[in-house]
């Protein structure tokens, strides 16, 4: 099992502490004028999804923490229990709406996705980076106010609502940038 000292901690490294494992959202690495270097870093439980800061002496050690990803195919919800398939054996595995997260409100039927877990336990969903819906709904835009910065609320296919460009219509398909939950565009 690969080992890293906080001095190596870079975004997205995943290790255990104290029987938690934790990935790292931000560091910084600190040389002060006086006293010795530390890593100042946000950490995120990837189980509880908790984030805490912390510094590290950047000479700590820590084992690291090897999480499985598996792309999946998101097939349909059921009562509250998502259905994704393994594009591989082409078994079935259930999951709620707590070990999905955020990235529930990009699922598509027929997405694929990238299950996360850890020693055989789901616990995060990564949707692809840029996602296309059809807006479902939307106020007409309206002749001349196309240059406005400001947008309006539109409904997409399934129902998450966002902020689109006045131009946008029913019927479009837009791109969604997963990580902000920003339009990008009309495709």
């Amino acid at each position: 099992m690969a080992v890293y000292s906080a001095g190596d901690f870079r975004n997205g490294t995943t290790f255990e502490m104290e029987g938690n494992v934790y990935r790292v959202v931000e560091f910084q690495h600190v040389k002060p004028g006086k006293g010795s270097a530390f890593v100042r870093t946000k950490i995120k439980n990837v189980i509880t999804g908790s984030v805490l800061e912390k510094t590290f002496n950047p000479s700590e050690k820590f084992p690291s923490a090897e999480i499985e990803r598996k792309e999946m195919q998101y097939l349909y919800e059921d009562g509250g229990i998502y259905y994704f398939m393994d594009n591989e054996t082409y078994e079935q595995l259930p999951l709620n709406k707590e070990q999905l997260g955020d990235s529930l409100k990009y699922l598509k039927e027929n997405m694929n996705v990238k299950i996360l877990s850890y020693k055989g336990n789901v616990f995060a969903t990564e949707p692809p980076m840029f996602v296309e819906l059809e807006v479902t709904y939307t106020e007409p835009g309206f002749a001349g106010n196309t240059t406005t910065t400001s947008g309006k609320p539109a409904k997409l296919e399934n129902g998450l609502e966002i902020s689109v460009p006045m131009f946008v219509n029913i019927g479009d398909i837009i791109k969604i940038d997963t990580r902000t939950g920003e339009y990008l565009e009309r495709v």
